[in-house]
């Protein structure tokens, strides 16, 4: 994670091939490498409830959970602010998601057919 990069629509099981992703220009540049990841998800450590992979909002920094975690923090940001894209921050997976457009993005010279590890938004 956090390597400069330029990043792609990913091929992901069961949609469509030829999906596109109106909002890359997020990513485009490789200047929002993900931070170290906090303590926990944002929603999460105030009511003292477990989370699972943690997802960094590529608009506002916001840190919440994905949607394997109970609270779902991560897509509720998206829900209630609109920003589009979030960037895991677990060590196993260097993949972003595109809510809007429901796409997996991967940085630009993986092997197309490999998918993103993980694959839990």
């Amino acid at each position: 994670m956090g390597r400069p990069g330029r990043w792609q629509v990913a091929p992901d099981a069961g949609r469509p091939d030829g999906r596109a992703c109106a909002h890359l220009d997020l990513l485009a540049d490789g200047s929002t490498a993900p931070a170290a990841p906090s303590a926990g998800c944002s929603g999460c450590l105030p009511r003292g409830l477990p989370w699972t992979r943690l997802r960094q909002c590529v608009t506002c920094g916001y840190i919440g959970c994905c949607d394997s975690s109970r609270g779902r923090h991560s897509y509720a940001h998206h829900v209630e602010s609109g920003h589009p894209v979030v960037v895991s921050l677990a060590p196993d997976e260097d993949w972003a998601w595109c809510f809007p457009d429901e796409v997996f993005l991967v940085r630009a010279g993986r092997h197309a057919a490999d998918p993103p590890a993980g694959g839990t938004r």
